[in-house]
């Protein structure tokens, strides 16, 4: 890979992960109706709201990375098609 190519899957990484919080709160705001998702150490939610929490956040997170990683991966094969083979 090359050193652009690393420095834009860097990037992409970046705002993957940015897109993926802005839609998790979204998310977690419209199931629960609270602005704050629970955390792990809050001693004051209960264990089901920490878990389903956790599981939204995992689930959006993966999806927003392999839809971001596929994206990126077609990307660079259809470059090095175009280029020959020579990426």
């Amino acid at each position: 890979m090359h050193s652009v190519e690393k420095a834009l899957s860097l990037g992409m990484g970046m705002l993957s992960a940015a897109l993926a919080a802005s839609l998790f709160k979204r998310a977690w705001t419209m199931a629960s109706g609270e602005e704050d998702a629970p955390d792990a150490g809050d001693l004051e939610r209960g264990w089901a709201e920490i878990l389903v929490a956790a599981a939204l956040q995992g689930a959006i997170f993966g999806l927003v990375k392999a839809a971001v990683h596929r994206a990126g991966a077609q990307t660079f094969h259809r470059r090095a098609v175009r280029s020959g083979g020579k990426g």
